[in-house]
């Protein structure tokens, strides 16, 4: 297998914010070595001169729905509530993706390599998500980690949808306790399972299993300060110790308790209408706000509600508010990789990490500025 090297990219040292001029050379997918100048063997080496262009890590979206809602295809292309029933925390994430979805080819071609995707909100208990890389056509092939965390939903969704069915949950109060029923029964069936008197598994619970033993995280559906803090009770209440709350409209609202909590805020959409009442205070400035209080902040599309290719679109917005650019990129990369407990492969710029590497025509949060190559475990997967 031929070496690739990328040559005379201009870095972003994240420790300092100064530009660097690196030489970068991919090896067996992955990073193999970053240096000011690294030689090569011209029989075993394909080199890319970079010409001084900005080279950063691969973006990651930790919250989308991509493959899942699919893009052009119409009704018959949103899987991503099941609302047969308001409790389905056995729906898999990963058995819904196309991994055809235009959205896929959208996320490569704006430097977005790595998204977690999954079940939307409609339901009490949605399901469970997976983070893949946006390049493939086997999605197994593509997977990172699955699961990466059970979905649940607070406040207008989970309401509106049975509601109207005259079927739990009719309210907020209904939505938990539906929640705290299901959480309860799983930790009763632990303790069976450990005593060895299950006779028959029980394919609902086996999915809570993972959340309640803190192998994955429990990923919260919240907009308003309220269903945030009720978030916070659920997990004391059964000793949730992994949690992300999606969305966070309000966060900022009770950023003082998170920060004490630590529990980081995948936060957005964005760009996009006030069209509830849960969204009538969206602010651009509530990552930065959120980020002062030493809360850790991935931005998020929640494509297709944000489009995939509008993430580092996200990220410009939020600095004209007053983040810093370092922030900026942490809460493209390193905070989402740490969200997804992915960050030992993605999510940095650094030797031994996958090789997910995209080169911009110029400053990668200037607005004119192009992807011009994205690599995706090594391969060139994307030129402009």
């Amino acid at each position: 297998m031929k070496l690739l090297l990328l040559k005379n990219c201009l870095m972003i040292n994240i420790t300092n914010q100064n530009i660097e001029k690196k030489d970068i050379l991919v090896k067996d997918g992955k990073i193999d070595k970053i240096s000011e100048i690294l030689d090569y063997d011209a029989c075993n080496t394909d080199v890319i001169d970079v010409q001084e262009q900005y080279v950063m890590q691969g973006l990651i979206d930790c919250h989308t729905h991509v493959g899942i809602i699919e893009e052009a295809v119409g009704k018959i292309g949103v899987n991503n509530n099941e609302t047969s029933d308001p409790v389905t925390p056995h729906m898999r994430g990963i058995d819904a993706i196309n991994p055809f979805d235009l959205a896929f080819y959208d996320a490569i071609k704006s430097g977005v390599t790595t998204v977690m995707t999954g079940p939307g909100s409609n339901n009490a208990v949605g399901g469970l998500s997976t983070a893949v890389k946006t390049y493939g056509k086997i999605i197994d092939k593509m997977v990172i980690k699955d699961p990466v965390g059970l979905k649940i939903s607070l406040g207008e969704n989970p309401m509106s949808t049975y509601g109207k069915m005259n079927k739990a949950p009719i309210t907020r109060m209904g939505t938990v306790a539906l929640i705290r029923e299901l959480f309860m029964k799983a930790q009763d069936y632990i303790k069976l399972k450990e005593q060895k008197k299950i006779k028959e598994r029980d394919i609902k619970l086996e999915a809570v299993v993972a959340l309640l033993k803190g192998e994955i995280s429990l990923r919260v559906h919240a907009h308003r300060a309220d269903d945030i803090v009720t978030a916070c009770r659920i997990a004391d209440e059964f000793g949730i110790t992994k949690m992300v709350i999606e969305h966070g409209t309000e966060a900022n609202l009770v950023k003082d308790y998170l920060a004490e909590k630590n529990i980081p805020v995948a936060y957005g959409p964005m760009i996009s209408p006030r069209s509830k009442i849960e969204l009538k205070n969206r602010d651009y400035n509530c990552a930065l706000e959120l980020i002062e209080s030493g809360i850790k902040v991935a931005l998020i599309t929640d494509h297709p509600y944000n489009l995939i290719d509008q993430l580092r679109i996200t990220a410009i917005f939020a600095i004209s508010e007053g983040l810093s650019q370092l922030d900026a990129i942490k809460c493209l990369t390193t905070s989402p990789a740490e969200i997804l407990r992915c960050n030992e492969r993605i999510g940095k710029l650094q030797e031994g990490y996958d090789a997910d590497i995209v080169v911009y025509s110029g400053k990668p949060f200037d607005i004119n500025s192009k992807v011009v190559i994205t690599l995706i475990n090594g391969k060139i997967v994307y030129k402009r």
